[in-house]
């Protein structure tokens, strides 16, 4: 008896094997077993069969069984069996009963044999997988070590311990090349479910990588006392990181640097000698970007908080270690701050000043017909428009040196002829286009815009509401509109297209169910009807 039921005990006791090594549930396993018998018990049975296999958790006894379905009229032969046919064997039985009948146990040949292993072991790979991704998918942004498994075409496999993670190649640092059995670090980017399993995609490229292992070399950072902020990376080659010390006592720069450079020289070492930049962090954007510029100086500084630009002035000679190699320094800096910068040299910066003060000055004596003394004038006092002048104070005007009331009334009359003047222009210009008038009604563009729209053949509010962003952008200058503006317009010009759809009807719902029979054969018919049924 011993002996017997010996076998059976064997089967429970691999199960606990292959659960302890694969790091799965053992009921798992015997799911993957049980599976297995049963691809073996159709394949010598007769895979048209319903053949079921059970492992007692116990003591391992294998039950084979063959189930018939009750059932009202019989579709399949051999898995069903009518309820009149069912209850000549046993009048207690129902429909959707099913018949069990014991089966005598297999005797594996060789070929079921290892059937049944491919099976187990499928089983058991994909109840592995899952839990590796079920360990795996939280743990995404953390800094893992691994072990070499193999190389191919670039990609590296690091064995994890419990899982294996995926270094593609675009996620190396350049130059960077690994051996099997080698020791390496990397940062979990992503984990995600594939065709081919769970798959933990790792990156040593990734800006975070280089924040996980500050986190790790300076100990102020990990207590929290100091935040990195941003960061900025050319991989292998150069990086800009930002700290913010919140303790007033302890200078953020100062400690992740290190005794010495102890500290940042770890990180250095890890990251392949790719030098490193550690600013400190500002609220104040301004301040930011010329940290961020550093090692160059910077003069001047410019913010245009609406196009999210900021134009940085240097002294001719600082310019090329602004820009930096192939445009390294300031495209991190970019990076590092969120703003795109704009670099020019004192000159430069002082030939478009003079450029923009000689044509306003113009724009001022052609509009206003006055002299170029007082063209220049206004301008220094920041006015950049003849409508700005028009709609002004009385005493912004008043307040300019050698301008009184006479002279400021003057010149406010004087605007306003001229932007009266420039309207019939347009208007004259808008007629002779042919420019449809639910355009010139729209808010959000002036006269002057829908003009150069109907030069551009835009000429009615759907040609406009059909444009995208870009080429808003393009026809009425980049200097009009931001891409977030332009967007708000286009898709207010859209919203009379919605405007039937959305509106609800007064009519009684009879009416409105016949006109849904009336118009509703188009191939938009289910929208109009659920519409329609909602408004009712």
């Amino acid at each position: 008896m011993e002996t017997a039921t010996q076998p059976k005990l064997e089967l429970i006791q691999v199960a606990d094997v292959v659960a302890r090594e694969k790091g799965i549930e053992r009921e798992e396993v015997l799911e993957a077993m049980e599976q297995a018998i049963q691809k073996a018990g159709r394949s010598k049975y007769g895979h048209e069969h319903d053949i079921r296999a059970a492992i007692d958790r116990s003591n391992g006894e294998i039950r084979l069984t063959r189930c018939t379905e009750v059932v009202e009229e019989v579709e399949e032969e051999v898995r069903q069996i009518t309820l009149g046919e069912a209850q000549k064997r046993d009048p207690a039985l129902a429909l959707g009963d099913f018949i069990v009948e014991p089966l005598p146990p297999i005797d594996f040949g060789r070929i079921a044999a290892q059937t049944a292993k491919q099976v187990i072991v499928q089983e058991v790979r994909r109840a592995e997988r899952a839990r590796q991704f079920e360990e795996y998918k939280d743990r995404v942004s953390e800094t893992v070590n691994g072990i070499v498994k193999r190389v191919e075409f670039g990609n590296v496999t690091v064995d994890l311990g419990r899982a294996e993670g995926i270094l593609r190649r675009d996620e190396l640092l350049p130059r960077e090349s690994f051996r099997n059995g080698d020791r390496v670090r990397a940062y979990i980017h992503d984990v995600r479910e594939e065709q081919r399993g769970p798959q933990i995609f790792l990156s040593r490229t990734h800006p975070q990588f280089m924040s996980a292992l500050f986190q790790q070399e300076v100990p102020e950072i990990y207590d929290g006392i100091i935040e990195i902020k941003s960061v900025a990376r050319d991989p292998g080659s150069r990086a800009k990181i930002a700290v913010i010390s919140y303790d007033s006592s302890i200078d953020p720069v100062g400690a992740c640097v290190g005794m010495r450079g102890s500290r940042v020289q770890a990180v250095v070492g890890e990251l392949q000698g790719e030098k490193i930049d550690i600013i400190p962090w500002s609220p104040d954007p301004a301040t930011f970007v010329v940290n961020a510029l550093a090692p160059a100086e910077v003069a001047k500084v410019v913010l245009d908080e609406e196009a999210g630009r900021i134009e940085v002035v240097v002294p001719d000679e600082q310019l090329s270690l602004a820009i930096g190699r192939r445009g390294q320094n300031v495209r991190l800096a970019s990076m590092l701050s969120g703003w795109d910068i704009d670099i020019l040299t004192e000159a430069e910066e002082s030939e478009r000043r003079q450029e923009e003060f000689r044509s306003r000055s113009q724009l001022f004596i052609d509009a206003l017909d006055i002299d170029d003394v007082m063209a220049h004038l206004l301008v220094a006092e920041g006015f950049r428009s003849v409508e700005e002048i028009a709609h002004t104070q009385m005493e912004d005007l008043t307040d300019i040196q050698g301008f009184d009331e006479d002279i400021a009334s003057e010149l406010q009359t004087r605007a306003n002829l001229f932007m009266e003047a420039e309207r019939e222009r347009l208007d004259g210009r808008r007629a002779e286009l042919g420019i449809a008038d639910d355009l010139v009604a729209f808010e959000g563009l002036s006269l002057a815009q829908v003009v150069t729209l109907g030069e551009a053949e835009i000429k009615t509010l759907d040609d406009f509401a059909d444009l995208a962003s870009d080429e808003v952008r393009e026809i009425l200058g980049e200097g009009a509109f931001d891409s977030e503006q332009a967007d708000a317009l286009i898709m207010a010009a859209r919203a009379h297209w919605f405007d039937d759809e959305e509106e609800p009807t007064d009519e009684a719902p009879g009416e409105a169910t016949g006109e849904a029979s009336g118009e509703g054969t188009s191939e938009d018919g289910a929208t109009d009807g659920a519409a329609e049924e909602t408004g009712a």
